[in-house]
C-alpha cells in the first residue's frame, strides 16, 4: 500500500500511515511525539480540567526520513525550538479544541520542514556600473561645495 509502512509488534502487522510533506519527502506518524498538556491564561473553571495544548516532538537528527541537507536547514531555522539533542518542540495552544491545537501544531511542523527543503540561492556579489559610480562622486562634490558655502562669511 502507497503511503503506509508496515510496523511488526508482538506477532501481528501494523500499517503506520506515512505524511508526505514533499514529493520526496514522507515521514512516519510514529516519529512525531504528541502530548497535551493544560493551556496558560484565562478561561474560566474549564481551563483547569481539560488538557487542551499540544506539545509536538519530532528527533529531527534521528529521523531517517529526512536528508542530510534538509536536517541542516531544519536545525538551523527551528533556532531555539531545537534541543541540544536535536529534537524539535513546538507548542500549540491557540484554541480551546485539543483537535485543532494538534492541527495546527502539524501544520507548523510540516510548513517548516517544508520551507527546510528549498535550497537557498547564493548570492552573486555584482560591482557597480562606471556611471553610477560617476554619479555618485559628482553628488559628493555638488553636497561638499554646498556644506563648504556654509562657513563664517569674510569681508
Amino acid at each position: 500500500m502507497p503511503g503506509f509502512t508496515h510496523v511488526a509488534q508482538s506477532g501481528y502487522s501494523k500499517a503506520v500511515p506515512r505524511i508526505q510533506i514533499t514529493r520526496a519527502i514522507s515521514i512516519d506518524e510514529n516519529e512525531l511525539t504528541e502530548s497535551a498538556t493544560r493551556a496558560s491564561g484565562a478561561g474560566g473553571q474549564h481551563v483547569n480540567t481539560t488538557d487542551s495544548a499540544v506539545i509536538l516532538r519530532f528527533d529531527v537528527a534521528a529521523s531517517p526520513s529526512l536528508p542530510e541537507a534538509v536536517k541542516r536547514r531544519l536545525t538551523e531555522l527551528a533556532g531555539s525550538r531545537i534541543t541540544n539533542d536535536g529534537v524539535l518542540i513546538l507548542r500549540s495552544e491557540g484554541s480551546r479544541s485539543q483537535f485543532e491545537n494538534k492541527r495546527e501544531v502539524r501544520e507548523r511542523l510540516f510548513a517548516l520542514i517544508h520551507e527546510a527543503t528549498i535550497i537557498p540561492k547564493k548570492r552573486k556579489p555584482t560591482r557597480p556600473t562606471k556611471a553610477s559610480s560617476a554619479r555618485r562622486i559628482d553628488a559628493k562634490t555638488r553636497r561638499a561645495a554646498v556644506k563648504a558655502g556654509r562657513g563664517k562669511w569674510q569681508e
